[in-house]
């Protein structure tokens, strides 16, 4: 019996051993494991601080990079215009040529930099008014020059106002006071306005601006001083080659006071209708200048086409 409960005893202390033991060994790894947590999560705070501003230099880093990129292309694009606003010079401008047309010059002459065939191909595009550009540099200054397109005649087109000059070209619309400009009305409504820099086709419109540039030639030989095309008003052929009426003026043109100056036939073809020669007819327009002063006055209209007056006469308008 009593190695019995001797045995018993042993093998309970065993197991009560075991069972101690193994409660320690669950508290130590409690420990540990508590003692891990915190300085788990210290160290992965740690990290997630660090990457977060690794992420903001790196932004901050990208964002000096792209601004600095940025202020050297503005820095280079002003330092171009505002050396080429001092560098650019306009060569042999005519007097009648306003500061409103070299600006546009000026303007487009600034959008391709240095860039002479780029200068030149945007100043051709851009600005009508200059034909056959060239651009040439010295060591301080971009020369433009060209041959200046002169307007001769005002159209107008519903709400839309635009010039021609010579060789019938458009230019488009800008105030110019020192320019006896006469406006052409009667063109015909088949020919639609191309756009700016094209020519505007037209025998009508062909047979105007021959007349209005013979005036031109008079004003500078006879007249300097004070040019008559400033009376001119207008230039109505509206009864081109008599397409409205073949028994009334096929050209007209009308003064300040809207007196009628009877020109006729367009210019080369006056023997066809029995008038005065082209030269008679500003021979007559000028003389009646000359002694008046002036073309406006009492007279109802100017005849210039009869070709038995020397002079042309005057009917009075009361």
């Amino acid at each position: 019996m009593a190695a019995r409960r001797k045995r018993k005893k042993s093998k309970t202390k065993r197991i009560s051993f075991k069972r101690s033991s193994l409660r320690s060994t669950r508290r130590k790894k409690k420990r540990q494991s508590s003692r891990l947590g915190p300085s788990l999560i210290r160290i992965l705070k740690i990290l997630a601080v660090a990457c977060i501003f690794v992420s903001v230099v790196a932004c901050i880093l990208v964002g000096i990079v792209v601004g600095f990129s940025f202020l050297e292309r503005y820095v280079k694009k002003t330092s171009v215009v505002s050396e080429q606003t001092i560098r650019l010079e306009l060569v042999d401008v005519p007097a009648w040529v306003n500061s409103q047309l070299k600006e546009k010059v000026y303007v487009a002459a600034r959008g391709d930099g240095n860039d002479l065939s780029l200068v030149q191909q945007n100043i051709e595009r851009e600005v009508v008014w200059l034909d056959e550009v060239t651009v040439q540099t010295t060591h301080d200054v971009l020369r433009i020059e060209g041959r200046w397109r002169k307007p001769v005649g005002l159209i107008k087109s519903g709400m839309s106002r635009f010039y021609v000059d010579a060789e019938q070209v458009v230019l488009d619309f800008v105030e110019m006071p020192r320019l006896p400009i006469v406006e052409i009305t009667g063109l015909s409504p088949r020919r639609k306005t191309p756009p700016l820099g094209k020519v505007r086709e037209g025998d009508d419109l062909a047979a105007a601006i021959t007349i209005l540039d013979r005036l031109d030639r008079m004003d500078k030989s006879d007249t300097p001083d004070k040019p008559l095309l400033y009376e001119i008003d207008r230039i109505d052929i509206s009864n081109f080659n008599g397409r409205k009426n073949s028994k009334r003026p096929h050209i007209v043109l009308y003064a300040k006071d809207d007196t009628e100056i009877i020109w006729g036939a367009e210019v080369g073809f006056w023997q066809q209708h029995l008038e005065s020669t082209d030269e008679q007819k500003l021979a007559k327009l000028y003389s009646y200048y000359k002694e008046n002063g002036t073309l406006s006055g009492d007279a109802k209209y100017i005849n210039l086409c009869d070709p038995q007056d020397d002079i042309p006469l005057p009917i009075d308008k009361y």
